[in-house]
């Protein structure tokens, strides 16, 4: 069974699915989403740190001698790892291990580009994601994006969405019963909003 309050999975999925039900705009999320989540963290990989950790591990290039930078970008992919371990152990191991692969590798980017560099870089690449986010949602749902409803819960839950869409695939599912369940959330909503759309045009 699923668990209630701020880690309900179920309700949290139902809501973004809701906005998410044309296959090609949950494609366009599928490619874009977790780009955005990497290229936030590189930006805030230039944050002041909090503290260093110094790792001796063998490197390419005979070094070995490695610091990680506890900043803002690691606070960033905890409190995303933690709130989808929270939500999901499976998946969320995995969406957690995504989130810390991204908050490593946009470290070494950020140590390679620098800032002047950097900046540049994370603007194009989310200009060019949330283009393509917009077209999904105005081209293809036909529905604005989750984020103009629930800021918080679109931008927490846009990353292990695609994740479980993509694990869903391969027939994955939280617990017994899940994808029937949300199904049944999201045609209620979507009908609620058809109604309510219908409404105001009439």
């Amino acid at each position: 069974m699923g668990k209630g309050g701020l880690f309900d999975l179920e309700r949290h999925f139902a809501f973004y699915g809701a906005y998410h039900s044309n296959p090609v705009n949950v494609l366009i999320h599928m490619l874009f989403v977790w780009p955005i989540f990497y290229t936030s963290l590189l930006i805030f990989q230039f944050t002041p740190p909090f503290f260093h950790l110094h790792l001796h591990l063998p490197l390419p290039g005979g070094g070995d001698a490695l610091t990680l930078p506890f900043n803002f970008a690691f606070v960033g992919a905890l409190v995303y790892a933690l709130f989808y371990l929270f939500m999901d152990k499976k998946a969320g191991s995995l969406a957690a291990i995504l989130c810390f692969l991204c908050w490593f590798g946009s470290h070494a980017l950020a140590v390679r580009l620098g800032f002047s560099l950097a900046w540049k870089v994370v603007l194009a690449a989310q200009l060019f994601c949330w283009s393509f986010q917009f077209i999904g949602h105005g081209m293809f749902e036909k529905r604005a994006p989750a984020l103009l409803d629930n800021l918080s819960q679109a931008f927490l839950m846009a990353p292990f969405f695609v994740l479980l869409e993509a694990l869903s695939l391969l027939g994955y599912e939280p617990y017994p019963g899940f994808h029937a369940s949300v199904r049944s959330k999201i045609d209620t909503d979507r009908k609620a909003w058809q109604a309510s759309k219908q409404k105001k045009a009439s």
